[in-house]
């Protein structure tokens, strides 16, 4: 398998792969880690410390970028080959707020186009407790030739 796009790609094959491809600069910045990997449901998790705000709480806008990954890979993933997927839309929703520990991703596709994929990306804290609700679009094209 050359990318996640592989139509006969396994769920171990889509996680080696995701995670040989990584998460990007703010990504590992942030401490965020792949935990699993299949074409219609994505985890990873983030460290609270760190991606706090001034109150020690942790930071909306890091839940969104913990979001936004997940949706954008299984996104990538939908794609196939020869295309990419690019963020058009995000909003979030923070239902509470968490102090400490690691919160998780769970990313599940609303709908999955031929030129748009939606993603619903709900953000627990340790405990199980929802403290986000993201939703993101990625607009599906082809690569750029020779990218």
């Amino acid at each position: 398998m050359t990318g996640p796009e592989s139509a006969g790609a396994t769920d171990a094959a889509l996680l080696e792969y995701v995670r040989t491809l990584g998460v990007g600069d703010l990504g590992r910045r942030m401490g965020i880690e792949i935990v699993s990997v299949t074409r219609d449901r994505l985890v990873a998790n983030m460290p609270v410390e760190g991606n706090t705000q001034p109150y020690g709480l942790l930071h909306g806008g890091a839940s969104v970028v913990l979001a936004e990954t997940l949706g954008s890979i299984g996104s990538a993933i939908h794609a196939g080959p020869g295309r990419v997927a690019v963020g058009i839309e995000v909003s979030a929703t923070h239902h509470r707020a968490a102090r400490s520990g690691r919160v998780t991703a769970v990313a599940t596709p609303v709908s999955l186009g031929g030129t748009l994929a939606t993603w619903a990306i709900e953000v627990s804290d340790d405990t199980g407790r929802r403290t986000c609700t993201a939703r993101l679009t990625c607009l599906l094209r082809d690569a750029a030739p020779g990218a």
